[in-house]
């Protein structure tokens, strides 16, 4: 199944997904759906199977990857959360950016390296 595009599309935007809301304790966004609401995002394209592979052991068995349309008028993959334990109020990108962006970088760069060789997160 081909999940990419040819080209770079930034800030495409996605209707009917709620821009990023938070998981109850968790400070990372995820995506749900949302009739009348759009995500913007950046389409990453060109990924190669290992690269999707990365991603899928990345997003783990809490998302649905899903096949959606874009506001440019092409489709898009994205992940999309499928627990319930969401929070009405919208992910403060500016909140997380202060707050957690160091822990979470150092977070992913922990588990990169097992990803990356085919291991789950092991967290």
């Amino acid at each position: 199944m081909r999940r990419s595009w040819d080209g770079y599309l930034n800030e495409p935007r996605c209707p009917h997904l709620a821009t990023a809301r938070p998981h109850s304790q968790r400070v990372y966004p995820g995506l749900v759906r949302a009739s009348g609401r759009s995500a913007a995002g950046v389409l990453l394209t060109d990924l190669s199977s290992e690269e999707w592979e990365m991603l899928d052991a990345f997003e783990d068995l809490h998302y649905d990857l899903q096949e959606v349309a874009l506001s440019t008028g092409k489709q898009g993959w994205t992940y999309v959360w499928r627990g319930g334990d969401v929070q009405e109020a919208d992910w403060d990108a500016e909140g997380f950016r202060a707050e957690h962006l160091v822990e979470y970088t150092a977070r992913c760069a922990r588990i990169g390296p097992r990803l990356a060789a085919g291991f789950p997160k092991g967290e």
